[in-house]
């Protein structure tokens, strides 16, 4: 299956890319030449970690049938300092939040996803050392 993204020049430094029939803004900051109009592109694989691995993980743990809990993710990248700057470190932190959680299943469902489904992982792994961490109710869980 091919995706197919269309991306257009809008004035400066910005760009509109049609993904999915949804619109995303990308922009450089003033200091770049940019209005700061929209995304930085390199944060966005960022962003696309997290959404792709947490899709994994809600769709896993609902099968699974943990209920009542908060999640978000924390996804930093940490550049190369010369160019072409690149992303050397991914830290995804998986963070979960409820009464009860069940440990064992939370953990699976984000090592399933991290070490099997996720695409966007499985490529940017190809060029950076991705480290997983998983927190529950604020205490990181050994994996």
């Amino acid at each position: 299956m091919a995706h197919q993204v269309v991306t257009k020049w809008t004035s400066g430094m910005g760009f509109d890319a049609v993904v999915s029939g949804h619109h995303i803004l990308m922009d450089a900051d003033e200091q770049w030449g940019g209005e700061n109009k929209g995304s930085r592109p390199k944060q966005l694989l960022l962003a696309a970690l997290a959404g792709c691995s947490g899709m994994d993980v809600v769709s896993m743990l609902a099968k699974m049938h943990v209920p009542d809990y908060t999640f978000e993710m924390d996804t930093e990248g940490e550049s190369t300092s010369e160019h072409p700057i690149t992303y050397h470190t991914i830290t995804i932190k998986f963070m979960f939040n409820g009464n009860e959680l069940p440990k064992d299943k939370i953990v699976k469902a984000v090592k399933l996803s991290t070490e099997h489904y996720c695409g966007v992982n499985a490529m940017l792994k190809k060029a950076a050392n991705v480290i997983v961490k998983i927190y529950i109710n604020n205490t990181e869980v050994p994996i």
